[in-house]
């Protein structure tokens, strides 16, 4: 671990003219492999220790921005699964040094791991960096913000999850306990793999479960690094286990484990109904989901058009445009519709593509081959259906996965660009003419996670914030996201919620004491 720090520490990590961090020396980026392999953490986790797969087998994980291989992984199957369960199990039983651990404890556990994410806030955002192609500054001023404020405030729930007294017959007390659950499955994507490990990890750990966590196959090292910060903090052997290792493997033994009784699963729709399914053969496990979105952006004539155009192109662009909530169907009123259009591509031009790791960037590469391949196959529907590419449109020769930022005009919704999720960095651009008609079209989709408008009307705004089938709406603001508030969607985007308070029920059982009292009462 030190060896780490060392690395990081003598290297060169500069700051922009914004007072930004920045690394700007190549020993950053290839310290990391030093890490590795001197320290042989590219293992399974279980107990508290590092472990080789069962079957021997390991699979590689590689810089998208590169296409370079960063190294090898120890590839988890059933077996490596049912040990760490067996693991999460003991240490969940009663007796257990983590079941004995008062409340206040566990909190102090949780603010202990944030600190040690702030203390290794550069070596966790160059790991993130490496290895799903985003900004390096995006990693370190919003996936690692996000994921120390999430700690915090889930620290700051463990000793204030309460029950009710209720009142009954006069003879009788009742009163309820919120119990952990369990032993409690995470399966996290790779989009965001640090940050939806954390929206799992801290308020499952909050309420006193363990877990069991596979984190997506093309991203795990951050995943494994927090691992060696589990232990450092000294959280009980068992509590946390991290098992690398793909879907239909290591995935699929998590969500049919007859002692597993909890799954928080953030990924596609498709593989989001496997899990419930899954889950629903083997003990009815409490799932719950975050899932895709095809998320509408509505920009009435009346907005401030500068900052409906920006929030509007972060909402779409941001990490490549590989996130659930993007903004990725935009209506915008007939009346403003042309200089909307304008004023989006003259942003989409100037967005800078290129190296991760250079201060200037705002655009890494997509994630791998296959979903590089389905955003240009997209695109190109976009073209043959009728659609007008504003700009963009291609892959930048040489550069290995990055795609241009892309523009479409004149989108209707029959098109495929307008019906599926994208996944990609692009925008395409519809119009509409009247509320009533906005909201039927908006609503008309399968999903329903997020949804933008952007209007200096307030009755306008809060007319369509109720009358939209969105699990969030953002009024003038785009992906305003915080560990207090409630994230989830509505239809095919999923079940259950993450973050705020509303998540300590998702990973606590209410049960109900009832007491006969011994005399009546005079």
């Amino acid at each position: 671990m030190r060896l780490i720090v060392l690395l990081f520490a003598t290297s060169k990590h500069g700051r922009d003219p914004r007072g930004r961090v920045v690394c700007t020396d190549p020993v950053c980026k290839t310290s990391v492999r030093v890490w590795f392999g001197m320290l042989s953490l590219a293992k399974i986790f279980i107990n508290n220790e590092w472990h080789e797969s069962t079957s021997g087998k390991k699979f590689p994980t590689y810089n998208p921005s590169t296409l370079e291989k960063i190294c090898d992984i120890e590839e988890g199957d059933k077996p490596d699964v049912d040990n760490a369960v067996e693991a999460a199990k003991a240490a969940f039983q009663r007796g257990s040094q983590w079941r004995q651990m008062d409340a206040l404890s566990r909190g102090r556990l949780l603010h202990k791991l944030a600190d040690l994410l702030e203390r290794d806030r550069v070596i966790l955002a160059t790991l993130e960096t490496m290895d799903t192609g985003k900004p390096f500054l995006q990693a370190y001023f919003i996936d690692l913000e996000g994921c120390i404020k999430t700690l915090r405030y889930y620290a700051g729930w463990a000793d204030k999850i309460q029950g009710r007294t209720i009142p009954v017959d006069e003879n009788f007390v009742c009163f309820t306990r919120h119990e952990p659950m369990g032993v409690c499955g995470a399966i996290t994507p790779w989009n965001f793999p640090l940050l939806m490990l954390v929206w799992k990890m801290a308020p499952a750990l909050c309420c006193g479960n363990t877990l069991v966590i596979k984190p997506a196959e093309q991203t795990p090292l951050t995943s494994l690094y927090i691992g060696s910060l589990i232990k450092e903090v000294g959280f009980p052997p068992g509590v946390v286990n991290i098992v690398p290792g793909y879907g239909p493997t290591a995935g699929a033994a998590i969500s049919t484990h007859q002692s597993i009784d909890k799954i928080a699963f953030t990924g596609s729709t498709k593989v989001g109904k496997l899990i419930k399914e899954a889950a629903s053969k083997s003990n009815l496990k409490r799932v719950t989901l975050e899932l895709g979105g095809k998320n509408p952006c509505i920009v009435c004539a009346d907005a401030d058009l500068d900052l409906a155009v920006e929030c509007a192109h972060q909402g779409v662009f941001l990490n490549q445009g590989q996130c659930c909530t993007a903004a990725s169907r935009v209506f915008v009123e007939e009346q403003i519709y042309p200089e909307f259009v304008k004023r989006s591509v003259e942003y989409a031009k100037k967005r800078l593509v290129g190296d991760p790791f250079d201060a200037r960037t705002e655009q890494g590469p997509q994630i791998d081959q296959k979903q590089f391949d389905k955003i240009l196959e997209l695109i190109e529907s976009g073209k043959k259906e009728g659609a007008k590419l504003e700009c963009g449109g291609l892959a930048i020769e040489d550069r290995g996965l990055f795609i241009k930022p892309t523009v479409f005009s004149e989108v209707t919704d029959n098109m495929r660009i307008a019906k599926e999720e994208i996944f990609g960095p692009v925008q395409p651009i519809m119009k509409f003419k009247s509320i009533e008609e906005v909201i039927r079209r908006a609503n008309n989709t399968e999903y329903g996670l997020t949804a933008a408008v952007f209007t200096k009307n307030l009755d306008r705004a809060l007319t369509l914030a109720s009358a939209l089938q969105s699990g969030t709406v953002w009024i003038n603001c785009y992906n305003a996201l915080y560990a207090q508030a409630p994230f989830g969607g509505f239809k095919m985007s999923g079940n259950g919620r993450e973050l705020g308070e509303y998540a300590l029920a998702e990973y606590t059982e209410v049960k109900t004491v009832t007491i006969k009292l011994s005399q009546k009462s005079p």
